[in-house]
């Protein structure tokens, strides 16, 4: 019998407006999770490792600008893309992540160089970017990065500041983030996160994606979390550390850890989001407690598995 191997990611969660969602729009999210997840799980199938896997299925994540992932961040306050990223191999609880950084042509790239070439483990701002040149990483012109829909969100939400009018609680517009987790053959279990951020958002301001423990976790004797929504809560609560404590100390199942941090504890106090989460037996995870999260899942028949709302899975 196989080893069970396990890829399960998401594209960002929050409260959608399906009005806002048109067909083409729909097929053009199941279809980018869908890219991705071919991605990582070529690699697993390949016998590679899981760290390699979360990462090829962020890089397809980032590349697409659908996405509020390297080519699809969103803007800050000031009209500029602050992206941050985070890698974690469960093996030994290695850790890489950048925070605050633009020209890297992929954010998880430059958390994994920091993981892989480096004795730290977060690196920010000039500092992040100077060594991601001496790794010779590529990087982009801003050019690259642009985006008309997250210019136009920009201009949106300032103006919405400037008049006064309430927010519309559109999340899906505002927040995203793109992640994965995976269990490969010998048993190995990694995540990674990466996120433009929050739109208009000050600049400086980190979230939950490159802090271990709060949107990025990982640990062989538990499990990987990749976690997306309203950052501050996250850090506030480790979730990603709170999920793994909690499957090793109170004996709580993959389900029962994700459910009791994501809807029993964020849920009533406002922290809308999501995760995606997979255990040392291969158990899988795709908690949210919003309306929608992007998300997808493969395991060992196969068979990938798409879906954006409250919804039954597309397979393919």
């Amino acid at each position: 019998m196989k080893k069970p191997i396990a890829l399960v990611l998401h594209g960002g969660a929050g409260t959608m407006d399906r009005r806002r969602m048109t067909p083409e729009r729909e097929e053009r999210y199941h279809a980018g999770l869908r890219a991705a997840l071919s991605a990582g799980h070529a690699v697993l199938m390949d016998g590679g490792s899981a760290l390699d896997a979360v990462t090829a299925a962020v890089v397809a994540l980032e590349d697409d600008p659908v996405f509020n992932a390297g080519r699809g961040a969103v803007f800050n306050a000031d009209g500029r893309q602050e992206m941050d990223a985070a890698v974690m191999d469960g093996r030994d609880r290695a850790a890489g992540a950048v925070a605050g950084i633009l020209g890297p042509r992929n954010p998880v790239l430059a958390a994994r160089a920091v993981l892989d070439k480096s004795e730290h483990v977060f690196l920010i701002g000039e500092g992040a970017l100077a060594f991601c040149r001496d790794q010779g990483l590529p990087f982009a012109e801003e050019s690259y990065f642009f985006t008309e829909e997250r210019w136009a969100a920009l201009q949106a939400e300032l103006t919405r500041r400037r008049s006064g009018q309430p927010d519309d609680g559109d999340e899906q517009r505002k927040h995203g983030t793109v992640g994965a987790v995976a269990l490969d053959r010998r048993g190995d279990l990694a995540a990674a996160t990466s996120t433009g951020g929050m739109t208009a958002k000050r600049p400086g301001r980190v979230g939950d994606t490159p802090v271990i423990g709060a949107g990025t976790y990982a640990d062989n004797a538990t499990c990987a979390v990749s976690a997306t929504g309203h950052g501050e809560y996250f850090i506030r609560h480790a979730v990603a550390h709170e999920i793994a404590a909690r499957i090793r100390w109170a004996g709580q199942s993959l389900d029962e850890a994700t459910r009791a941090v994501v809807v029993d504890t964020l849920g009533p106090i406002g922290g809308s989001g999501g995760l995606v989460a997979v255990d040392r037996g291969g158990a899988v995870s795709l908690c949210f407690n919003c309306s929608g999260m992007y998300r997808g899942f493969v395991l060992n028949d196969g068979t990938f598995h798409t879906a954006i709302y409250k919804e039954a899975y597309r397979t393919r």
